[in-house]
């Protein structure tokens, strides 16, 4: 499939990401067909430029990109003159130097072919905690495989059985269980329905603002 791709740095902000998170300049912002309301935040993609020898890099190299934020349709410019990211269009807004790696600056905009491809990530899944006593939200980011997550888990030390939060947006988690002084253990399900447990991962003097590494997708 052929869609289009523009050369704007972008950063992470609609999936939670920051630069501290490690995604660096291979991040995507996604288009609404491809976005999916921020549940395709982590999903990694290989794109090439297709069919513009003039501006496309010689041997048509690939570029490996998370999808990190999301690229707004704007109604008011045709979806083939301006209008880059309404929906139908699959679309991605690229990173200056992501996008400099397959074109040259100077199209601005190309013509690419594109695929959904595994991730792959150093290290293992983190879980942000942030909040309060009465209101726990998890940034789940650095996840290999399918990359982006549709279920998460809690379950404190103390607890018997598990708690499923709710997505609050982009890969935030959400609950109201009450958790400090216990244990954390997560269990992360992604797109393609694998699952990692994590647990443990954070102890029972663990405080808001910390993250922790538990175990990858290979």
């Amino acid at each position: 499939m052929y869609v289009c791709i523009y050369g704007f740095i972008s950063a992470g902000g609609a999936c939670g990401y920051e630069s501290k998170n490690g995604y660096g300049h291979q991040t995507a912002a996604l288009s609404t067909a491809l976005f999916n309301d921020g549940l395709a935040c982590g999903s990694c993609y290989e794109i090439k430029c297709v069919n513009d020898p003039q501006w496309c890099k010689p041997g048509q190299p690939s570029l490996f990109v998370t999808g990190t934020n999301f690229c707004p349709p704007n109604y008011n410019l045709p979806s083939n003159n301006g209008g880059w990211c309404n929906p139908p269009n699959a679309h991605f807004d690229l990173s200056q130097p992501a996008f400099l790696q397959i074109a040259e600056y100077k199209a601005g905009i190309i013509p690419v072919q594109y695929r959904r491809v595994p991730c792959k990530k150093e290290g293992g899944i983190r879980f942000t905690i942030s909040g309060n006593p009465y209101y726990y939200k998890v940034l789940v980011w650095n996840v290999a495989g399918a990359g982006d997550v549709k279920m998460v888990k809690v379950k404190g030390s103390k607890k018997v059985g598990w708690t499923t939060m709710k997505r609050d947006w982009g890969q935030y988690w959400i609950t109201d269980a009450m958790l400090v002084g216990e244990s954390l253990t997560f269990r992360v399900i992604a797109s393609d329905g694998r699952s990692s447990t994590a647990w443990h991962v954070a102890p029972t003097n663990w405080q808001f603002g910390q993250t922790f590494e538990g175990k990858n997708f290979k």
